[in-house]
């Protein structure tokens, strides 16, 4: 028998670790095979929600935000880019070049949540990580963003009109608000069964070893 499992991945697609940390999980999820039924669904956090249109250059930002220097930058990166090959994600060999406001992708990704078809808000998750951390697109142009609604089979005029107005702006504003006051301040953030957080980008090991405990204790 399945133990039935919520998991709220609450994340933002200029998250590197997001992408990393995502693959870990779909990895310790199919480890645990038919011991568990999972429902995901993905929820909003903005790492620069004051971000302006044409957004900044990605070093430039970093040294703002984190004081990090060329080496340590370089030093990541590499180490996100070969904890995603572990995952099966591939990043962008000429890094993400500049950082954007990603308002708009969680507005499509509220949207497709309530679409009505299984699976479409987990499908344009990917397509947007692989659009922006995979190849190095504008994640804050439209057109990029509809090229990800066309790639997952979602209707295309629906999503511009979205883009074109502030339509779920607000109910994406709210749900980050009470994430923020839920106490995440960095993401990923996932969150099982409205209870147990594991934080970060972690290894596939600790996301297996933490839905067993949870789906014994859930028994």
């Amino acid at each position: 028998m399945s133990v039935k499992m919520k998991i709220d991945f609450v994340s933002d697609v200029a998250c590197p670790w997001c992408a990393v940390g995502l693959g870990a999980l779909e990895l310790a999820i199919e480890r645990l095979g038919d011991e568990i039924k999972v429902e995901m669904q993905f929820q909003p956090f903005e790492l620069n929600p004051d971000m302006p249109p044409g957004g900044q250059d990605l070093d430039e930002h970093l040294t703002e935000k984190y004081g990090s220097t060329p080496e340590q930058r370089v030093q990541i990166r590499d180490t996100i880019r070969r904890r995603g090959e572990e995952v099966g994600f591939t990043f962008s060999p000429e890094g993400r070049g500049r950082i954007y406001n990603t308002l708009d992708s969680h507005r499509l990704l509220h949207w497709a949540k309530y679409t009505g078809r299984p699976g479409a808000q987990y499908a344009l998750k990917k397509a947007l990580l692989e659009a922006y951390q995979g190849r190095s697109e504008n994640i804050e142009s439209h057109e990029v963003l509809l090229a990800a609604v066309a790639k997952v089979g979602l209707p295309v005029g629906q999503a511009r009109a979205i883009l074109q107005s502030k339509e779920y702006e607000t109910e994406v504003r709210a749900l980050e608000d009470f994430y923020r006051r839920a106490g995440i301040h960095a993401v990923p953030a996932v969150i099982i069964n409205d209870h147990h957080l594991i934080s970060g980008g972690q290894p596939v090991e600790v996301f297996e070893r933490a839905l067993r405990e949870i789906a014994v204790a859930t028994l």
